[in-house]
């Protein structure tokens, strides 16, 4: 973690709840027409029949002041985040290049970058361009999406595990793409972790979306290995949820973590949403900032 992020850590800008907060996804428009970059393109109405879906109040179109830097800046400092974290991505479908994420967050102490790699893409070269984004870029992860590949695969697919030893000796996490948008539902599957936490298991493993609607599985599945981390983030709203909310009340409490989805939600909405969830009080400062403060050793 880069020297302005962890000194920023000190003097955490905190919700208007009192509440400290880390988006463990947020996005700005601009970043790719996917995320709403551009006024009346097939991807800003896809961005707003997403936000329709999961729960968005009011303006569908919130994110239109993200297509610039400065408008995602003034986003994520009016909601009152201390961090939010940019996602990169590389599927064969869309390719968000590392060096893009740091452009973005680089000089921002608000802001944490994650890097991408698609080592079928990729091959031997996936693994250089691992250290190239930790080391000399300053992300602070990495990014798999192996159920939105060509073909799709699971987690535990051994073209991974090459990537994983990698991120565990850097001591950075693995982040995974999951949830209802994989195109074969299939590979939406949580089981396959067990074998890639046990294979691993001082690699934290978080897993976005939290494999929506397969909640009790990946419950399950967490259960059993405590270096999976979950990120439910705009399915968290959606029915079947509750379980996790349940859970995290009991043994969940330090694996369960905020985000937002932005732009696919309001992060100001979000926040007061998971508020009103039925968390413990006593909880709330972990799921909200602790434990993703751990995660990047934020202190």
């Amino acid at each position: 973690m880069s020297t302005d992020k962890t000194q920023g850590a000190s003097t955490q800008a905190r919700h208007a709840s009192g509440q400290r907060v880390i988006d463990m996804r947020c996005r700005p428009a601009y970043l790719h027409d996917f995320f709403g970059a551009t006024p009346g393109s097939p991807g800003a109405a896809t961005a707003r029949w997403l936000n329709r879906r999961v729960g968005t109040r009011g303006d569908d179109e919130h994110f239109a002041r993200s297509r610039t830097p400065e408008g995602f800046l003034a986003e994520v400092r009016e909601a009152g985040l201390s961090h939010a974290v940019v996602v990169g991505r590389h599927t064969p479908s869309q390719h968000l290049p590392n060096d893009l994420i740091q452009s973005i967050t680089h000089g921002h102490r608000e802001l944490i970058g994650i890097g991408s790699v698609d080592p079928v893409i990729q091959g031997n070269a996936a693994l250089d361009e691992v250290e190239r984004a930790i080391r000399q870029l300053g992300l602070a992860g990495i990014d798999l999406e192996p159920g939105f590949g060509e073909p799709p695969r699971h987690p535990d697919d051994p073209i991974y595990f090459p990537v994983y030893e990698l991120c565990a000796q850097l001591g950075v996490p693995v982040f995974l793409m999951t949830g209802p948008t994989t195109p074969d539902p299939r590979f939406n599957d949580p089981a396959p972790l067990a074998k890639l936490a046990q294979t691993f298991p001082k690699l934290p493993i978080v897993a976005y979306h939290g494999y929506w609607p397969n909640v009790q599985q990946i419950i399950g599945v967490a259960f059993r290995y405590d270096n999976i981390r979950i990120v439910p983030d705009m399915y968290l709203f959606l029915p079947g949820s509750s379980a996790f909310v349940e859970a995290a009340n009991g043994f969940l409490a330090d694996q369960l973590l905020f985000g937002s989805s932005y732009p696919f939600r309001p992060i100001g909405q979000t926040i007061e949403d998971f508020l009103k969830l039925g968390f413990k009080e006593n909880i709330l400062d972990k799921l909200l900032y602790r434990n993703g403060a751990e995660l990047f050793g934020l202190g």
